[in-house]
């Protein structure tokens, strides 16, 4: 409040209101006020009851957060929980703008309520389409939408009870009109095709989808790239090694033993990538729209690629007996896997085989086929044999392994999930990963010695915050992390070997990446955490990332390899390019994420009320996130559903814990869960813990032996048993919210 406020507040008149005055400004002199707004003054970090927010997007623990959208204090802007609906998605995207109601919790936190969104909107709404009696209506998939819109039989544009539609807002209604206006640009087919289900998440993220003509035209236009002054690598037997639904192939690898007497043991490896500089030019159509992309986003069911097909997956991919250009790098490493020396060229190669993962590893293992028995001995063994002194120097050097599990999705011709199963790993895998992290490092090394702007691929140390927190919970186990010390990778992958067999593994794994902090592209160097290196850039793969396009034309500008390098005008805009890319590589992996989430949905919407083996993946204050084993699929449990108790959210032991009868639910902790929603339009999955006794069990659910759930723990507590006080919650606050995602974190 104003000093004239309180001065009517309290009676203050005449010459003591120079003495309140005074008052005030010792108070703010001695940091016990702050200033807040125009002409007002409030207790310092303390915010307005109704605040304008801008939202952050989620925390590592599914929360929505935001923060005021005006801070200009020495002091961090206070956490705001925005309050969310109990299964459903996040009401708020990252980005927007609202006004909304504020509450100081307990923790020096606020919750947040919107009071309603600022800003003009969305122009297009994605929508099912229905007709009701008063004529055709499109529901919006998003659930921040509350209102349905009129469709017209005109404005329809031929469309289906039941089709996935993308509109143009006509109308936002009036109070004489209560229904909205929209009118079809696009029908993206039934739902009944769960192939949809990409699609609303493509759109609600804002991918790009379409080309405009003429960067079709620079595409469609492009020729095969000649020898000329080129390093003919034609003779070199390259392979490309991909997944078996790959379509665009842009690396290969080749090894061989360095026969130089100075390097007994050594290795000789040759990694090519696809010359994308040279049809991406900067400055033409095609550049502004892998700009705008940044990356391509990989669907279970499509790819929205960073470049027309023309090239992603004709001239820019490395197809067997195919001549292609390509930016090649030699690399000479010793017996021990140290980068002795390396050499790039411009070259013109000729993949001699396509292969797949699981066929070099089955090559390698003894069961060749027809495509890989040529070529074990002259071509995989080499490469493994390489493999194996990277290996040395990644174990030397200590680098951050986190057993991070993906999941696979398989769709039919027909567009319906039919299994959904861990990622395999195998060491073709990790061969490939190693070939391309070393010419990832040769390449930010020659852009430093040629004194060339890089943008590095830099990940910044663990926040010290989840350090501390982790710290703490260790010292309950026994297990040391002196206070202190610097903290190098290695240090948290000796931690999780030693737990490795212990009950707390999954959650100490779960913490360990929750310190980790966000990987990023920028030209100002602060090197890789998780790789342990001091230098790092993004090389391999200009087909779908930006970032190694930019790196390929500084790298052809400083060897002076061509008139197609960095412009002086990228090259200015190296720091915005920087946070651009990093912006749709956030963009495209959330909605990768998403996508997989609502297709999870719609497996699992078939199998409602089976109870399936869980691990708590997130504690919140609204709830617990759930993890099904088999599929991993994501879903909350609401706090409203845990058994009578107030549970306090412990956030330095990652529990909710029963302030009556002393339940506690941890993270990691192996649960039963029973599935009570799964909605495919919205990604979100409603559970339930159950005992582990339960009858109906899905069939891998009862052939699981994990550890008894809390439930059972807590019946063996003194004391402990079901709680008589009506519904969960916690004493300053009841919160809800809707499902959480695990973030993926790509190197």
């Amino acid at each position: 409040m104003s000093k004239r406020e309180l001065a009517q507040a309290f009676n203050i008149k005449g010459d003591d209101r120079k003495k309140l005055k005074a008052l005030l400004q010792e108070l703010k002199d001695d940091g016990d006020l702050d200033r807040s707004g125009r002409r007002k003054m409030a207790v310092p970090g303390q915010l307005a009851p109704v605040a304008v927010l801008e939202v952050v997007g989620p925390d590592q623990d599914g929360e929505l957060l935001a923060r005021p959208a005006t801070w200009d204090r020495d002091a961090p802007a206070p956490k705001i929980y925005m309050e969310q609906t109990a299964g459903s998605r996040a009401v708020l995207a990252s980005g927007d703008r609202v006004l909304a109601r504020v509450q100081p919790l307990q923790d020096g936190a606020y919750s947040g309520s919107v009071i309603r969104k600022l800003g003009g909107g969305s122009k297009r709404v994605l929508g099912i389409y229905e007709i009701t009696s008063a004529g055709g209506r499109l529901r919006p998939v998003d659930k921040r939408a509350k209102q349905d819109y009129s469709l017209s039989k005109a404005d329809a544009d031929g469309a289906k009870p039941g089709e996935l539609l993308l509109c143009e807002i006509k109308s936002q209604g009036s109070r004489h009109r209560e229904a909205r206006q929209a009118q079809v640009i696009e029908r993206l087919g039934s739902l009944d095709n769960q192939r949809a289900l990409s699609l609303i998440s493509i759109h609600e993220h804002g991918l790009p989808t379409e080309f405009t003509d003429n960067a079709l035209a620079e595409a469609n236009s492009a020729k095969a790239i000649q020898l000329g002054d080129r390093q003919d690598l034609r003779p070199v037997p390259l392979i490309t090694i991909d997944g078996a639904d790959a379509r665009d192939f842009d690396d290969a690898v080749f090894a061989e033993a360095d026969l130089s007497p100075d390097n007994p043991g050594g290795w000789h490896l040759l990694v090519a990538i696809a010359d994308v500089a040279h049809y991406v030019r900067p400055g033409s159509f095609l550049d502004k729209e892998a700009i705008e992309r940044g990356n391509s986003a990989y669907f279970p069911d499509r790819v929205v690629p960073m470049l027309p097909e023309a090239l992603s997956n004709g001239w820019c991919s490395l197809r067997p007996e195919e001549d292609r250009g390509c930016l090649a790098v030699h690399i000479w490493i010793d017996a021990e896997g140290e980068m002795r020396r390396h050499r790039f060229v411009r070259g013109l190669m000729r993949s001699v085989a396509r292969l797949t993962y699981e066929q070099v590893q089955a090559a390698k293992d003894g069961a060749a086929d027809d495509g890989t028995e040529a070529l074990v001995q002259p071509v995989l063994l080499p490469l493994y044999g390489a493999f194996g002194a990277l290996l040395k120097a990644r174990e030397k050097r200590g680098t951050l392994e986190l057993d991070v599990k993906e999941r696979q999705i398989h769709m039919d011709a027909s567009g319906q999930v039919i299994a959904i199963e861990p990622r395999q790993r195998l060491d073709s895998h990790r061969l490939i990963e190693e070939f391309m992290i070393t010419a990832n490092v040769a390449a930010a090394l020659e852009l430093e010695k040629r004194r060339q702007p890089c943008m590095y691929r830099i990940h910044d140390q663990p926040d010290k915050a989840r350090v501390e927190s982790l710290r703490e919970v260790l010292a309950t186990m026994g297990q040391k992390l002196a206070k202190g010390q610097v903290i190098l990778p290695k240090i948290f992958t000796g931690i999780l070997e030693r737990v490795a067999d212990t009950p707390q593994s999954e959650m100490i794994s779960q913490l360990v990446l929750r310190c980790q902090s966000q990987a990023l592209y920028s030209p100002d160097n602060i090197g890789h955490f998780g790789l342990a290196l001091p230098r790092y850039a993004h090389f391999t793969s200009p087909i779908r990332r930006y970032s190694d396009l930019l790196v390929h034309r500084a790298l052809i500008r400083g060897l002076g390899l061509g008139d197609d390098g960095l412009t002086l005008d990228q090259e200015e805009r190296f720091k915005e390019l920087g946070e651009h890319i990093s912006m749709t590589e956030r963009r495209a992996a959330t909605a990768e994420r998403d996508a997989k989430d609502r297709l999870c949905a719609a497996f699992m919407s078939s199998h409602l009320g089976e109870v399936f083996a869980a691990r708590i993946n997130g504690v919140t204050r609204f709830g617990l996130f759930l993890t099904l084993q088999d599929s991993g699929a994501d879903g909350l449990v609401p706090i409203s559903s845990l058994p009578e108790d107030f549970y306090l959210h412990d956030e330095k032991t990652h529990a909710l814990v029963g302030r009556r009868w002393g339940r506690e639910y941890r993270l990691g902790e192996p649960v039963w869960a029973r599935l009570l929603e799964a909605d495919p339009l919205t990604g979100g999955m409603v559970l339930a813990l159950v005992e582990s006794e339960d009858t109906n069990m899905s069939a891998s659910a009862r052939d699981k032996t994990e550890t008894s759930s809390p439930f059972a723990r807590a019946q063996a507590k003194p004391g402990g048993r079901r709680g008589e006080s009506a519904g969960g919650g916690r004493p300053e606050k009841r919160r809800s919210g809707g499902p959480g995602k695990h973030r993926s974190r790509r190197r």
